[in-house]
């Protein structure tokens, strides 16, 4: 169970209490929902400022920077990334006491989950950056933010990876087993977008042709898609536990 810095329900006062299972659908559908809604604006409102490209060829779809970019889109996706990162930084917690509990005499794995830990962590910070420093702003914090977020989420999504392989080894839960494949087909999807992104982006710029940078932006989409969809693993890996806030009763002696 997930909780305060209290040790016992017993003698502690709940505050807040619900299922992870909902906590973590609540922390995906925040950036899920604004990034959705950012688009639709862009699409709608500001489709030629949206889709614009120093290439002057036609585009159909903006690119993420693009799309929360301008107002009230900007303010939207801030909103959303702020509401959701607090949450994320708990989840990264949580995850890093699951690994030290199953991994508690295996060194190598410990390691790894110290690792995973410092890579979510930079994930997250990463995407607050690059979500509030805009590239329209500051397109040299923008960009490297963007670096930070993407180099760390792969790696984070790697190194999950190979952890909960070890895990399948020793544990024949149904839900990690499920969860571990959810996670390698998740992780080579996103690994597949992100090379063909690249490879878009690159030729967008090479040689200027039509509708390249909108299949580059559609690739970035699934990029982003399918890293929410590998956290969103959390929903099999906590699914019995609990959230819990609480506070120590009155005559609690320290």
């Amino acid at each position: 169970m997930l909780q305060g810095p209290y040790g016992s329900l017993d003698r502690d006062r709940p505050l807040i209490r619900f299922r992870f299972t909902s906590f973590a659908v609540g922390t995906v559908l925040l950036p899920l929902t604004g990034l959705i809604v950012c688009l639709f604006i862009s699409l709608v409102y500001h489709f030629e400022d949206a889709t614009f490209t120093h290439c002057h060829v036609s585009n159909y779809l903006p690119s993420i920077s693009a799309a929360i970019s301008r107002v009230p889109e900007r303010y939207i996706w801030r909103c959303c990334i702020g509401l959701h990162s607090a949450p994320r930084y708990l989840v990264s917690a949580a995850y890093f006491r699951f690994y030290h509990v199953r991994f508690a005499q295996r060194l190598p794995e410990l390691l790894l989950s110290g690792l995973a830990l410092v890579c979510s962590l930079a994930e997250n910070t990463g995407l607050m950056l690059l979500t509030y420093v805009s590239s329209t702003e500051t397109y040299s914090v923008h960009q490297n933010s963007f670096i930070v977020f993407i180099a760390s989420s792969i790696l984070h999504m790697l190194i999950t990876c190979r952890l909960w392989q070890v895990i399948r080894r020793h544990y024949v839960n149904p839900e990690e087993r499920t969860s571990f494949r959810w996670k390698v087909r998740l992780f080579l999807f996103n690994i597949g977008c992100c090379l063909a992104a690249a490879y878009f982006f690159r030729r967008h710029n090479k040689y200027c042709e039509t509708g390249v940078y909108t299949l580059f932006a559609l690739c970035e989409y699934l990029v982003v898609f399918s890293n929410m969809a590998f956290h969103m693993t959390a929903f099999l890996d906590f699914g019995s536990k609990e959230v819990v806030v609480a506070t120590p009763p009155e005559d609690k002696r320290y």
